[in-house]
């Protein structure tokens, strides 16, 4: 790849890849797990911003029903053997539990740092999923951009908000790696209060809350605020692995 303002996604099999832009020397890479309905360039938003700051990117294919071997093989190869670090892995819905039991497993093909997880699709009942499109675009994302984004695609499989989580991702899974668990207050599919309870079980996990977010964080209509505190948590990762901070207010502006 020559220039990220001018390339597009390169895509193999399974993964598409973001690189940073000429003269910029790579920083981390980032694997990317889809969730429900969804496919790696959903995430091109996000692979983009994130190339720019320095991060290689590659959002895979996989898909909910996936075992974790292939969804394994599958993060292994698009990494390859030379990757930079830290290498984290980035699930969304229940991509985000994909990514919680593959980091759990501590595979030594896959070199983990980190783990964020945004969305996490609920492993507790919960009301039945969205019953038409438009109800569920408005459970996902309030982005105009997006919801246009999602609503041209051919490949994105709609209605698989309602499908349940396949079983092999229900037991309860709590890496001992840095976490940034991310979750949309006002998601209507998993309640705040169980994404909060998630982060706690996690013995080094931050949480972070997008007011009024939907399911969809990361390509919500706060998506930039997302990515850019997505970088500021990468880079305290790669500088030090107890995520000291680097940069601290000491003074908020009054509201």
């Amino acid at each position: 790849m020559t220039d990220l303002a001018t390339t597009a996604a390169a895509r193999t099999t399974s993964a598409h890849t973001w690189q940073p832009p000429n003269g910029i020397a790579p920083r981390g890479t980032l694997v990317v797990l889809p969730g429900r309905g969804e496919h790696g360039l959903v995430y091109e938003r996000l692979g983009r911003r994130l190339a720019v700051d320095g991060y290689v990117v590659h959002a895979l294919d996989t898909t909910v029903g996936d075992a974790l071997e292939d969804v394994l093989a599958a993060a292994v190869t698009a990494v390859g053997p030379d990757a930079t670090t830290p290498v984290v892995l980035v699930g969304s819905d229940t991509g985000a539990l994909q990514a919680l039991h593959l980091a759990a497993g501590a595979d030594p093909r896959l070199p983990l740092a980190g783990i964020i997880a945004a969305g996490t699709a609920t492993t507790s009942p919960t009301p039945s999923g969205p019953a038409d499109w438009d109800t569920e675009l408005g459970a996902r994302t309030a982005c105009p951009t997006h919801r246009q984004k999602l609503t041209d695609d051919a490949d994105f499989e709609r209605g698989q908000l309602s499908a349940p989580v396949p079983e092999h991702l229900l037991p309860d899974a709590r890496p001992d790696l840095p976490a940034l668990i991310l979750h949309g207050a006002a998601d209507p599919l998993t309640p705040l209060d169980r994404a909060r309870a998630l982060a706690e079980r996690l013995p080094r996990a931050a949480f972070g809350v997008l007011h009024e977010g939907l399911h969809d964080v990361l390509n919500d209509a706060s998506h930039r605020t997302t990515a850019a505190h997505i970088i500021l948590w990468l880079e305290r990762l790669r500088t030090d692995a107890d995520l000291r901070p680097i940069l601290t207010l000491d003074r908020e502006p009054k509201a």
